[in-house]
């Protein structure tokens, strides 16, 4: 009888185990940012301010959502990259444009190896 329990156990940490190692498969996670000047992401120029990236998908291809006080106010698709070390703070790297405009291509979250590279769209 105490071998039957066992077994039930070692079968229900088994499947516990590969469903979450399958769910890493698939990113999930946000991280809050500032930008200081307007920049573009995919067709919204977002204005100077406080905001969140929200993303959902594999590593090499997420979906994107900016938002501002709780709403999307844009969305794109990227990709998740991992650097050597932790950045020390939040960043934000832009691109300037032909017609001066910039465009937001990159976010680093402070005290996290993780960045986020956003695709042209």
């Amino acid at each position: 009888m105490r071998w039957l329990q066992y077994l039930a156990f070692s079968a229900i940490l088994t499947v516990g185990l590969s469903i979450s190692a399958f769910a890493k498969a698939d990113h999930n996670d946000a991280g809050k940012f500032n930008l200081t000047s307007p920049a573009t992401v995919g067709s919204t120029v977002l204005r100077a301010g406080h905001y969140k990236a929200e993303w959902v998908g594999p590593n090499e291809d997420v979906r994107v959502s900016i938002l501002s006080h709780g709403k999307v106010v844009a969305t794109t698709q990227g990709r998740v990259v991992e650097h050597s070390e932790k950045s020390p703070y939040d960043s934000v790297t832009v691109k300037k444009q032909a017609d001066d405009s910039q465009r937001l291509e990159e976010i680093d979250f402070g005290n996290r190896k993780d960045a986020l590279l956003l695709f042209r769209m």
